[in-house]
């Protein structure tokens, strides 16, 4: 009888052994299937990015993605802690913070890969090496509730006339990448005391560059210096603005890298080169700002130029020095618009 019960025993044992191998091998499964997604960190907002990723699995069956989208400034802090721990887990960044990239760059954690795909594409980068692509030029205005402003800016120096009086406002480039590359860029134009004459109008410090947008919808603000893709964004939802561009234009373009230790190259290669696609152009086009291809038309309503059009109005600026001179820009702007008059 023992024997009998030692042998049931034992036989009900290995079951048990078995059926949690079986469990755990499942387990394996799930994990390893995780491990192939292609993962793309992003700042792009969700109705842009979503549609790239459906499309690009649409185009790639074989390829999983999974992305997350935030500010540019998160997502940095999060590759940083990732880096503290090892390991970056995204194989693809997509942001519109060009230094960003060129510090990136300058750290050895891009992947060099000059994608097949790019001579057809419009390249902003005069010293272009592959270790970054352009996948969309951004660009800012000045944006004027049509309630508040009847007559719409066609100059920079019009931010000076009695119409803006105490009622502009431009978004801290201590918090937003974008403003601060579009002070960068107006100071490089114009001087600081574009900013003086701006201040001595009664201009204010924003929040982020969505806030002031809505802050210039909610009749808060008369005008801002806004990013097109937002403002077009709220224009379609029927808030009462209009984006204006004098002829000196601020382009940022938004580039896209991979990171050099992914698991996935090959993948996030094939995903740079949907990115650079007339298919995926189209889609960056229908959202209000400016496509890296000329072949892809840019909708009439955004009275957007194309993209050697931009490039050729665009003021110029030296990267690396925008990076070298970034806290004392920001430092020298904060002193400017907080300066009691």
């Amino acid at each position: 009888m023992l024997k009998k019960t030692t042998l049931w025993l034992l036989s009900v044992m290995m079951l048990l052994m078995m059926l949690v191998a079986g469990c755990g091998g499942g387990e394996e499964k799930k994990a390893a299937n995780d491990s192939q997604k292609l993962i793309v960190y992003t700042s792009m907002k969700e109705s842009l990015i979503k549609g790239i990723v459906d499309g690009f699995k649409k185009a790639n069956p074989g390829i999983d993605v999974d992305y997350q989208s935030a500010g540019a400034g998160k997502l940095m802090a999060k590759i940083a802690a990732e880096r503290q721990s090892g390991k970056i887990l995204a194989d693809v960044i997509w942001t519109s913070e060009v230094p960003d990239f060129y510090n990136m760059k300058n750290e050895g954690i891009l992947l060099n890969y000059k994608s097949p795909v790019e001579p057809e594409t419009v390249n902003p980068f005069s010293d272009y090496d592959g270790s970054f692509h352009a996948a969309r030029l951004g660009t800012l205005g000045i944006v004027i509730n049509t309630d508040k402003i009847k007559t719409a800016p066609t100059q920079w120096s019009d931010l000076m006339k009695p119409d803006f009086k105490d009622r502009f406002g431009i978004a801290n480039p201590a918090l937003s990448g974008t403003s601060y590359m579009s002070v960068a860029l107006l100071e490089k134009q114009f001087g600081w005391k574009f900013f003086e004459d701006i201040k001595a109008n009664g201009g204010r410090i924003g929040k982020g560059s969505g806030q002031v947008i809505d802050d210039t919808a909610s009749g808060e603000l008369s005008a801002a210096l806004a990013v097109d893709y937002i403002t077009n964004a709220k224009i379609e939802k029927g808030a009462h603005l209009q984006l204006c561009y004098p002829p000196e234009m601020l382009v940022v373009p938004s580039p896209v890298a991979i990171f050099k230790d992914s698991a996935k190259a090959e993948a996030a290669k094939k995903f740079v080169d949907y990115l650079l696609s007339k298919e995926a152009q189209t889609l960056v086009a229908q959202q209000g700002t400016i496509p890296v291809r000329e072949d892809v038309e840019i909708p009439a309503k955004f009275n957007l130029p194309a993209p050697k059009e931009a490039l050729e109005k665009s003021i110029k600026i030296d990267y690396i020095e925008a990076i070298k001179t970034k806290e004392d820009t920001i430092k020298k702007f904060s002193d400017i618009m907080q300066m009691k008059q």
